[in-house]
């Protein structure tokens, strides 16, 4: 629930939302704090028994959250899994194109199809995403959308060059389109998550070398965490951000 330490958005009360890869990790944080702020939550994930069992969870505790599963690769599925949301929560006018997998690979064995495949993954939906859902922020005259980039392409990370060309164009997305839906009162950012403490990271790459690595890379101690973006993406959403658009906002404990 909502700590007494953090802030509350009275614009954000009701606002209809949609999150995509919301069941666990930074999107998971992301469905609570958008939750708890009294918002009206749509998110979307593959994980279909995950995804149901959060829905339940806050539901019974009064919050309005709605699940679709939806393999955000089909884009005909995703449109069909947003038009459900809105149906029960109306037009969204809150759009956190979160969802992304940064499976390492090496260049040497990346194939066409392969390549093809990490773009749908972690950069084609989003495009798709906000071409379902601004008609109806049009017509409201306001939005907010929120891309969740990346900074390890600024870090000029390796051993998965096509998530991180991925999140690198997430930002030239972010800028076209701020320009394209500004007039209409829709404001575009991008969120760049630094190294974040989810269960998948620390399961699979968290290794002792790598936490040398944070500690050397980050100017703040401490770890970044997953509600340290959803409380940032909070304040992208919600009416006290009016004035920033086709900007990128980083949380990275300073590493940048």
């Amino acid at each position: 629930m909502q700590s007494d330490r953090y802030a509350s958005f009275p614009s954000l009360r009701g606002r209809p939302v949609v999150i995509t890869g919301g069941a666990t990790g930074i999107g998971e944080a992301l469905v609570r704090a958008f939750a708890d702020q009294g918002s009206r939550v749509g998110f979307l994930d593959i994980q279909s028994e995950i995804g149901r069992k959060l829905a339940e969870e806050l539901t019974s505790n009064g919050q309005g959250v709605v699940f679709e599963r939806c393999d955000l690769t089909d884009i005909e599925a995703l449109r069909g899994a947003i038009k459900a949301l809105e149906a029960r929560n109306g037009p969204t006018l809150a759009l956190v194109n979160n969802a992304a997998n940064d499976t390492r690979h090496r260049w040497e064995e990346v194939t066409p199809d392969y390549w093809d495949g990490r773009l749908a993954v972690n950069l084609r939906h989003y495009f798709f995403a906000i071409q379902a859902v601004a008609p109806g922020m049009i017509a409201a005259k306001q939005g907010s959308i929120v891309n969740f980039g990346s900074v390890s392409w600024r870090l000029k990370q390796g051993g998965m060059p096509a998530y991180t060309s991925s999140k690198a164009a997430i930002s030239g997305l972010t800028r076209s389109f701020a320009t394209d839906l500004g007039k209409h009162g829709i404001r575009v950012n991008t969120l760049e998550p630094g190294w974040v403490m989810t269960e998948r990271q620390l399961k699979l790459w968290v290794t002792p070398e790598a936490e040398k690595n944070i500690e050397v890379g980050q100017a703040l101690s401490g770890r970044v965490m997953p509600q340290d973006l959803a409380r940032t993406c909070l304040f992208l959403a919600a009416d006290d951000s009016a004035m920033m658009s086709a900007t990128v906002v980083t949380v990275d404990g300073g590493w940048t």
